[in-house]
């Protein structure tokens, strides 16, 4: 039985659990602590506050889930003024051993490893995702994320972590083409995350209020999405419809180019508004790919459940770089 501590830090909040990998490989989470970074004047004191909560002491090992680039000698945080020296954790925090990883990464490896029960069904044969070949991941949150991870049937896996949220933009009708020009006049080049991701809502409510010609109220990406999923104002129930096709197309593109058996929907996002995907044209765009689209109809699509994707996979994540 191995204790490591998990991390999974964001822009605005760093989550820990102390986390425990059976001999045959179960990973189990204790109840998580989440603290606000802008608490904190480094990830050193954060550190040092989960340690205080568990009277003064941690495992010797660390998995750490971080939204921004790992990899050189210095890791900077997106969103977050914290830093962290990789070389320098065992001096500074205590662990003598670690595993870092992206954030989207870390779900990766929770898709990997997740339980069937973890998942919800959103289109496609209702059957559980294929246990070889490859899984396309995609994660509308501040950004998109997208990773894919491929199996052998064996228990064996490989997780890629891409930008993929960062390839053009591709509009599919008249309305796609209007919140294109609107976002061409910020943008020399608009990405798929653009308009696949929670900020990107503002700006396909206002595009649809222009049309309407409507008064453009000026309302956060929070308020839009509330007003939309609660249905009380029709506006922005129709820009989150919209945001569901847009997110189905982009799904089904993916699983396109990673040549996928099945794709996951992570993130909170997509947890928060599961029932409106499901009642949306998500599925119909998913499988609108030209001749291709038998195809695409053969495919599974889920969406994760599990509570701490990023916690369960920076452990994950750990005991496959420590422990097998």
């Amino acid at each position: 039985m191995t204790e490591l501590v998990a991390v999974d830090i964001g822009g605005t909040h760093a989550r820990f659990a102390i986390a425990t990998v059976a001999p045959d490989g179960t990973i189990t989470l204790g109840e998580p602590a989440t603290l606000h970074t802008k608490d904190h004047g480094s990830f050193q004191l954060a550190w040092q506050a989960f340690r205080e909560m568990n009277g003064g002491t941690l495992p010797p090992s660390v998995a750490m889930s971080v939204a921004g680039p790992v990899g050189g000698e210095i890791i900077k945080f997106t969103n977050n003024p914290w830093i962290l020296r990789p070389g320098r954790i065992e001096e500074m925090l205590g662990p003598t051993r670690h595993t870092i990883v992206n954030d989207f990464a870390a779900v990766g490896h929770a898709v990997a490893r997740a339980h069937e029960d973890d998942y919800i069904h959103l289109t496609g044969p209702e059957t559980p995702l294929p246990a070889s070949g490859t899984l396309s991941v995609l994660g509308p949150g501040t950004g998109l994320g997208v990773a894919h991870v491929w199996r052998d049937g064996k228990g064996g896996y490989h997780v890629q972590a891409t930008e993929g949220g960062h390839i053009d933009f591709a509009p599919l009708d008249l309305i796609e083409d209007a919140i294109l020009a609107r976002l061409r006049k910020r943008h020399n080049r608009v990405s798929v995350e653009r308009v696949v991701s929670g900020p990107a809502i503002v700006d396909i409510y206002q595009t649809l209020a222009a049309m309407e010609h409507r008064a453009v109220v000026e309302l956060s990406d929070v308020e839009i999405w509330t007003a939309g999923t609660s249905g009380e104002d029709s506006l922005a129930a129709a820009a989150v419809d919209r945001f569901c096709l847009s997110l189905g197309a982009a799904a089904g593109d993916y699983a396109l180019a990673q040549g996928a058996s099945g794709v996951v929907i992570a993130g909170g996002l997509g947890y928060r508004i599961r029932e409106t995907i499901q009642k949306s044209g998500f599925a119909e765009r998913f499988r609108a790919k030209g001749r291709f689209a038998s195809m695409m109809a053969g495919l599974p699509v889920k969406l994760i459940t599990h509570p701490q994707p990023g916690l369960f996979g920076a452990a994950a994540a750990f005991a496959r770089e420590h422990l097998q």
